[in-house]
């Protein structure tokens, strides 16, 4: 290999820590640990070499905090709309 020209042959998977450990502390906590799991067999299987294991792990991970995003926000707006809900029946009455 020439000096100054990196090997791309093989390509680390994204293991998307950060955003699992942020989906567990603010989204939801079930999904988010399953998250933090796999986003650590990725980063095991990147160190090891195994491209499949890490690829197939990183597309878990993601899928894990997409859904997580998801459920959270939901869960967000729900309690925005009772909240409203509860102050506008406590005004009128």
């Amino acid at each position: 290999m020439e000096l100054g020209k990196m090997d791309t042959s093989h390509r680390d998977e994204p293991t998307y820590l950060a955003w699992s450990i942020f989906n567990t502390f603010c989204c939801c906590l079930p999904l988010g640990v399953a998250a933090i799991i796999y986003s650590c067999r990725v980063n095991n299987a990147n160190s090891l070499g195994d491209a499949g294991r890490a690829q197939e792990s990183s597309r878990i991970a993601k899928n894990l905090n997409i859904a997580s995003l998801v459920v959270g926000l939901i869960g967000i707006i729900m309690l925005i709309v009772m909240m409203a809900t509860v102050l506008c029946k406590s005004i009128h009455t």
